[in-house]
C-alpha cells in the first residue's frame, strides 16, 4: 500500500517531512531500475537541509515523490503528517524548480499578481518581490529578464502562500557567481524566519555555505546524513601541500597511507589517510618548503563517500 494514501487527520506535531523505506522504480533496457531504493528521513522545522548525491543518485526522483508528482512503488512519504498533495492544496509547501512556468512577454509583476490570483490569501505583490530581492526590475518583462532574476521569481512565486517547507530543485543552475550568491542571500534570509529549505544542488559550495544539514544520497540510499562537518569528517584523511620543485610523484605514492598526489607546477598535494608520516618524509627526505596540513573540503568528502558506497554495493 502506497504511503502517500492520505485517509488521517495530519498530525500537528509530525515532522515537517518523514520518509520511510520510499522505493521508485522505471522501466529501462534490461530490467526496471531503482531510482530510489528503501531511502529513510527526517526533517524538522526550520531546517535547511542541502540533498547531495552524483548524477542518477535519485534526488530528483526523491523531490517527485515528495511534491506529490510521482506515487511511489512502496514506503511511506508525508509531509506535515499527511499527503503531500494535501500540503500543497493547503499552501504549506511551495516548490522552486529549475525551469519553465514563466510567461516572457509578462512583467515581473504581473507575473506575480497573476499566480497571487490562485492563492486563497496570498502574500502582498510587493513584499513577496522585495523579499526575493527583486523589486527594483518589477517592470521589467520576464523575457529580459537574467537566468538568477528568472530564479528569483520562481523564489517570489513561491513565497505567495507564504509556505512552512519550500523545496528548490538545482536552482541555481545557469546562473552566474553574482547572481547565485544574490540568490541565496534572498533564501537564507526567508529561512531565517522559521520557514524549512530543502536544496538538490550539484554546487558543493552553496551546500557547505547555506545548508544547516546535509544529506548524501547515492544510488537511492543515504549514505551520509549530518552537518558539513560531520560529513567531512567521515572522510578519514588530510592533504599535504608543500612546494617541492622536481617531485617524483611515483615515489610518493609508495608511502604508507597515500591515496592520492597531485602536482601543481612546483606545487605537491599528496592525499594520505596518516599525514604525520607524509610530513616527516618530506620534510626530512626531500627539499620540500612551504608545507601545509589541511582537512578535506566537503568536495573531497563527496567523492570519498560516494565512491565508497559504490565499491560497497
Amino acid at each position: 500500500m502506497n504511503a502517500t494514501a492520505a485517509t488521517a487527520a495530519p498530525d500537528r506535531h509530525a515532522p515537517v517531512i518523514e520518509i520511510r523505506d520510499l522505493v521508485k522504480t522505471f522501466a529501462a533496457p534490461g530490467g526496471r531500475v531503482r531510482a530510489v531504493d528503501g531511502l529513510d528521513l527526517t526533517i524538522g522545522a526550520g531546517e535547511v537541509v542541502a540533498f547531495l548525491g552524483p548524477n542518477g543518485a535519485g534526488k530528483t526522483t526523491t523531490i517527485d515523490l515528495l511534491l506529490g508528482l510521482a506515487r511511489p512503488d512502496s514506503g511511506r512519504v508525508a509531509v506535515f503528517g499527511g499527503d503531500p498533495a494535501d500540503a500543497i492544496a493547503a499552501g504549506r509547501i511551495s516548490a522552486v524548480m529549475q525551469s519553465g512556468g514563466l510567461l516572457p512577454d509578462l512583467t515581473v509583476a504581473d507575473t506575480v499578481r497573476m499566480i497571487a490570483t490562485l492563492h486563497a490569501c496570498p502574500r502582498p505583490v510587493p513584499e513577496v518581490l522585495s523579499r526575493a530581492g527583486i523589486a527594483d526590475i518589477a517592470d521589467r518583462l520576464v523575457g529580459k529578464c537574467s537566468g538568477g532574476q528568472q530564479q528569483r521569481l520562481r523564489f517570489a512565486l513561491a513565497l505567495l502562500p507564504d509556505p512552512d517547507l519550500i523545496v528548490l530543485d538545482e536552482p541555481t543552475t545557469g546562473m552566474d557567481v553574482e547572481g547565485r550568491r544574490d540568490f541565496w542571500n534572498a533564501i537564507r534570509q526567508d529561512a531565517g524566519r522559521g520557514r524549512t529549505v530543502v536544496f538538490a544542488t550539484h554546487y558543493l559550495d552553496e551546500a557547505d555555505a547555506y545548508a544547516d544539514r546535509i544529506v548524501l544520497v547515492r544510488a537511492g540510499r543515504v549514505i551520509a546524513d549530518g552537518t558539513a562537518a560531520q560529513v567531512k569528517n567521515l572522510a578519514a584523511g588530510r592533504t599535504v601541500s608543500a612546494t617541492l620543485p622536481g617531485a617524483d610523484p611515483a615515489a610518493l605514492l609508495t608511502l604508507p597511507g597515500v591515496e592520492q598526489v597531485e602536482q601543481r607546477g612546483d606545487r605537491i598535494l599528496v592525499r594520505a589517510t596518516d599525514s604525520d608520516i607524509i610530513a616527516r618524509h618530506l620534510l626530512t627526505a626531500t627539499a620540500a618548503v612551504d608545507l601545509e596540513i589541511s582537512g578535506r573540503n566537503l568536495e573531497d568528502a563527496f567523492l570519498a563517500l560516494t565512491a565508497a558506497a559504490a565499491g560497497a554495493r
